[in-house]
């Protein structure tokens, strides 16, 4: 018996398969495409071609990238916790650090996989330079409030004057610093002009001198003048004794003498001192009938002589 032939497929396709065919080949095409003008085609091909060993090997990479992501991120913990960095810029450098981590994270792994990081790059800076063109009065003030925080010209609760403000120092951002003024009105300094900016800081030092000025009468003896002053500023506590406080004629203004005084202090004591010594001395120059002159002419009124006194 002889054993009937088994017909092959194409033998037997009828026009339904040719149909099916025509399809699914008209699909890959379109997907083919796709892939090749969307730049796909090669890493798809990179991971086609991954091998178990291969596999291994970047999942101990991207192993041993997170551990120093980590180790790093730990140490600059450490870092700003034992530094003397200001606090305000601890957040902004914690988050550059990271930025700057994950992006090189990023191209390890895409170089580990071949794929091509120089075009990757090259978008980035162009993106990058274009945000900083857009942002760049932001970034101004972000470069100024870094530079602030670094070099420390002043600090929180400081009394500063700066671009004709002044006040006292509430808060140093990273963009603007927040002052104080003594009528309590709050003034928004921008980063970029206080960093280029004169900065007066009037708490910077321990101490501080105050400097007056009293202008007398010149029938008042010079002596009685100084031990007037003198004894004002021996008895008040505020008054430091080392240095030793000033006192000495100055002048010969054309209607007074003026005395300088110059006396120092704690910082925080200078307007409590300042306004003390002046309505002291003048309570010890009542006291020692001592003048405090202003400016004035005396003006002598000689009578004339008589006929005889002339001629004689």
């Amino acid at each position: 018996m002889s054993a009937t032939p088994i017909p092959s497929p194409s033998a037997t396709a009828g026009p339904v398969d040719e149909i099916l065919d025509t399809a699914g080949s008209s699909v890959t095409d379109v997907i083919n495409e796709v892939v090749d003008s969307t730049g796909l085609a090669p890493i798809l091909k990179d991971f086609t071609g991954l091998t178990p060993a291969r596999l291994i090997s970047l999942a101990l990479l991207i192993v041993c990238c997170l551990a120093v992501i980590k180790v790093i991120q730990h140490f600059l913990n450490r870092i700003l916790e034992r530094g003397k960095i200001e606090k305000s810029l601890h957040t902004f450098l914690r988050t550059s650090v990271n930025i700057l981590l994950w992006f090189l994270f990023a191209l390890i792994v895409a170089s580990a996989l071949n794929i091509d990081v120089t075009s990757l790059v090259a978008v980035l800076s162009v993106v990058g330079l274009a945000i900083s063109l857009a942002v760049q009065g932001s970034l101004s003030n972000l470069a100024g409030g870094i530079q602030v925080l670094l070099s420390k010209p002043f600090k929180v609760g400081d009394y500063i004057e700066t671009n004709s403000v002044s006040g006292t120092v509430a808060e140093i951002s990273m963009s603007h610093t927040k002052l104080v003024t003594v009528d309590n009105k709050i003034i928004f300094v921008p980063n970029s002009e206080i960093s280029a900016a004169k900065i007066v800081n009037y708490n910077a030092q321990e101490n501080r001198r105050v400097d007056l000025t009293f202008n007398t009468s010149y029938d008042d003896t010079t002596e009685a003048v100084i031990g007037a002053i003198r004894g004002v500023i021996d008895a008040h506590p505020m008054a430091l004794s080392d240095p030793e406080p000033f006192v000495r004629l100055s002048a010969f203004r054309d209607s007074s003498v003026e005395y300088t005084v110059r006396v120092w202090c704690r910082t925080e004591d200078y307007w409590s001192l300042y306004f003390d010594l002046l309505e002291q001395v003048r309570a010890a120059f009542d006291r020692a009938g001592i003048d405090l002159t202003y400016p004035h002419f005396n003006l002598h009124v000689l009578e004339g002589k008589s006929g005889s006194e002339r001629s004689s």
